[in-house]
């Protein structure tokens, strides 16, 4: 069955209808102007006389034939509009410069002939030359006639009304111009009269305002009544170009005139005033409304119901503004956007109860702008406590969070705000497909309503305290149960995890103000995320923020007992140690890298802590050590064994540099032992690991040292323990037929034997005459000489012989 719509919704389809129609007879009337005047000028054109080289119907011969080829550069109609608009602009110019220049040189009569003569004559050729045909050139001597008039209009201002005061005057003229050229326009059909008097229109209301003084408040309405006047000529309009300059005209002379009443509104000084400036925002929101009830464009409409909305709300605020103390002014502009809502159940078309929606929205979200500063200064606050620690606990909480720095004005009703933001989310939450992103945000708007609650009511600083603590549980509990609705991780619950933990860090930063909120804090945090950490879908957040705390904890005992810094690292290694215990019983899930990671922390923390002091840094390093070490053990970490490669001699070196131990065996021979065994072990697993790889950074990580402080030792003990040990290294890589302990062995004994031999080598070449070392040095190059080919031999049998070796 055919579903009819209403009368005027039908009435409202035929007249759009009806103007698509007319706005198409236009262009094609246009297009067959062009296109008459193209086939005549094609048809006086000249032709080309026979027997001149051109065949008949075919293209010149020739040199011509080339020329002809060419396109021209520019069209007919081209040349044609900017012959005539050049001679329209130049006559309109010399028009203007007869009348102000020459018009003294003429009589009154003279004048009046003159000017009247052209004017007349301007006006009526069109006419004569349309019933030619002559469309352009009509359009381009009625753009000169038009300038004429105005022209006209000065004149007569200079002669007849030379008292008559400026402003009026143009007011008078433009309104009287405006409805000659339209009724000119329309009578002739032509195209730049009616846009021109549309844009003229604009001006009789404005000046005329002005010319009698009216104040801010006539002008704002005159503004407002001339873009009402506006939009209405753009719905009826057929022609674009009049719809274009009226919407232009509607939108500039409006916005203009909604900016100059909110500004009205809100500078107000007592109701009665704000109360006249919101009837113009009133009156510009009804405009908005029927301009969106009536353009057919939907997204123009869904825009001028939103203004409209917006309007309203800003006129109700500038009320309330004087009306009611300056807290409440926010809250009373979500009330009235509260009520744009009930748009919904009217039977207002679909796009103007969009637009009231959105507009409502908009209201919402710049009301939760409005408490930014006060959510962010309750976040960010506390963290100033962290300068001065027990300091001693202040009065409320707001100078705990804002110590030193002014609290955000009329800042009492934040709380309510956001919970009404937030509570309107839920309820329309539930009728859209976007509900999960939607939860989160009144999830998050919640929290930041409960939590800036202390801090806008004043409340104590030990309220503030349970306050926040109040709200971690909450949010702990909330993630419990929306996983256990949702039956896995969740948006929701993700999001509550990340704002408990948020809470809490804010919470341990303002109980440092006192040094028993501190202690008392830290330990209810850490037992309550261990307690979480339970659940293995929250342990990933849980676990690390449990051992965060518990690392602050440590920290806070160690001050409060008087412990310094070095000495309170060993308290906070406590914490490496238990995380890597939980890390070793949750092994493979999700939680091992956080906790694993939280641990590094702590350990770093307690390294950081102990370098004042080395004998205990020495014993916090080698700790690490045997954490790392320990959770080396484990299959999957068998990488963190270099860790504790590293962390345990870095021990023994700051404990022997804490003796002044100054021989470099004491800090190598720690670390050639396990490096030799290490590689032993892993030459026993893996055979095809070279003899390098296995020992070749144990021995060099003695022999080298020892080599450099046995260059510069001038006592016999050390060349001669390091030479015995390398003989040593070099007979046990010739036994097992090792090439890392026979090339290392080998080379440092030479070296050291090479050491000793040199005061004797010194002293045998200075008792040598001089010629004496080049003989022999020619002597060795004759030898070699002679046995090149040999040694080469000997040379390649010796690689040959290493690179068997392992």
């Amino acid at each position: 069955m055919t579903n009819l719509p209403p009368p005027a919704e039908e009435l409202r389809i035929l007249d759009a209808e009806l103007r698509q129609l007319d706005l198409r007879r236009a262009v094609l009337l246009r297009r067959r102007a062009w296109l008459v005047h193209t086939l005549r000028a094609a048809a006086a054109a000249p032709r080309p006389a026979q027997g001149t080289g051109a065949a008949p119907g075919g293209p010149p011969a020739g040199p011509a034939a080339g020329a002809a080829a060419r396109r021209p550069e520019t069209t007919a109609p081209g040349v044609q509009n900017v012959l005539l608009v050049l001679g329209g602009v130049l006559l309109t110019i010399a028009a203007i410069a007869f009348t102000l220049v020459s018009w003294g040189h003429l009589g009154i009569a003279g004048r009046s002939l003159v000017l009247g003569a052209l004017t007349v004559g301007a006006l009526g050729a069109p006419v004569t030359l349309l019933r030619r045909g002559l469309r352009a050139t009509a359009e381009a001597v009625s753009g000169l006639a038009t300038a004429l008039t105005v022209l006209d209009a000065y004149a007569l201002h200079e002669v007849a009304f030379t008292g008559a005061d400026g402003v009026g005057y143009t007011a008078a003229a433009s309104a009287v111009l405006a409805a000659l050229w339209a009724a000119y326009g329309v009578r002739l059909g032509l195209f730049h009269p009616l846009p021109l008097a549309v844009a003229t229109a604009h001006l009789p209301l404005l000046l005329w305002a002005i010319a009698v003084g009216a104040g801010p408040l006539p002008l704002t309405a005159v503004l407002l009544a001339t873009a009402a006047g506006g939009s209405a000529v753009a719905l009826r309009a057929v022609s674009a170009p009049v719809r274009v300059v009226a919407v232009v005209g509607a939108l500039g002379t409006g916005a203009v005139g909604v900016l100059s009443a909110g500004w009205l509104c809100w500078s107000a000084s007592d109701p009665g005033s704000a109360a006249r400036a919101a009837a113009l925002l009133v009156v510009a929101a009804a405009v908005a409304l029927m301009t969106g009830r009536f353009v057919p464009n939907r997204e123009v409409a869904v825009a001028a119901a939103a203004a409209a909305g917006l309007c309203l709300v800003a006129g109700s605020a500038g009320v309330l503004r004087v009306s009611v103390p300056g807290e409440w002014t926010v809250p009373g502009c979500q009330l009235f956007a509260m009520l744009l809502l009930a748009a919904e159940r009217t039977s207002l078309p679909l796009p103007l109860r969009q637009g009231l929606v959105r507009a409502a929205a908009a209201v919402q979200g710049f009301a939760v702008l409005w408490a930014v500063p006060l959510v962010a200064g309750s976040v960010l606050g506390p963290a100033v406590q962290a300068v001065t620690p027990w300091s001693g606990a202040p009065r409320t909480v707001r100078d705990a969070v804002f110590a030193g720095v002014p609290a955000p004005a009329h800042a009492s009703t934040v709380p309510l705000v956001l919970a009404v933001v937030a509570a309107a989310l839920v309820v329309a939450g539930r009728r859209t497909p976007r509900r999960p992103a939607v939860m989160v945000v009144a999830l998050v708007l919640g929290w930041a309503a409960v939590l800036v609650l202390p801090v806008a009511l004043q409340l104590p600083y030990t309220a503030g305290l349970v306050t926040q603590a109040a709200v971690v549980v909450a949010a702990l509990g909330l993630a419990v149960r929306s996983d256990r609705a949702d039956g896995g991780p969740s948006p929701l619950a993700l999001t509550a995890l990340l704002l408990a933990i948020l809470t809490s860090v804010d919470l341990a930063l303002l109980s440092l103000a006192s040094e028993s909120a501190t202690i008392g804090v830290l330990v209810t945090l850490t037992v309550l995320f261990g307690a979480a950490g339970r659940r293995p879908r929250h342990a990933p957040f849980t676990v690390p923020a449990a051992l965060a705390h518990a690392t602050a904890l440590a920290c806070a005992l160690g001050a409060s007992a008087g412990l310094r810094p070095p000495h309170t690292a060993l308290l906070v290694l406590v914490v490496p140690a238990v995380a890597a215990l939980i890390a070793s019983r949750s092994s493979g899930s999700r939680a091992t890298v956080p906790v694993e990671v939280a641990g590094a922390a702590a350990g770093l923390l307690a390294l950081t802590l102990a370098v004042p002091d080395p004998p205990m840094l020495a014993l916090v390093l080698s700790l690490n050590g045997v954490v790392a070490a320990a959770t080396a053990l484990r299959p999957e970490r068998r990488a963190v064994g270099w860790a504790a490669a590293v962390l345990l001699p870095a021990a023994a070196w700051v404990r022997l540099a804490a003796w002044e131990v100054g021989t470099p065996e004491a800090y190598t021979l720690p670390v050639t032992g396990p490096a030799l065994v290490v590689g032993y072990l892993r030459r026993r697993r893996d055979t095809a690991v070279s003899s390098w790889t296995a020992y070749g950074p144990g021995l060099a990580a003695t022999l080298v040292p020892s080599l450099l402080a046995a260059w510069d030792d001038q006592h016999w003990l050390r060349p001669l323990l390091l030479g015995v040990a390398a003989l040593a290294v070099t007979l046990v890589g010739a036994r097992l037929r090792l090439q890392a302990p026979l090339v290392l062995g080998a080379g440092v004994l030479a070296l050291v034997a090479m050491h000793e031999l040199a005061p004797y080598l010194t002293q045998v070449v200075g008792a040598l005459p001089r010629w004496v070392p080049p003989a022999l040095a020619g002597l060795v190059l004759l030898v070699l000489g002679a046995t090149y080919e040999h040694r080469l031999r000997d040379a390649r049998r010796l690689r040959e012989a290493l690179g068997r070796l392992r």
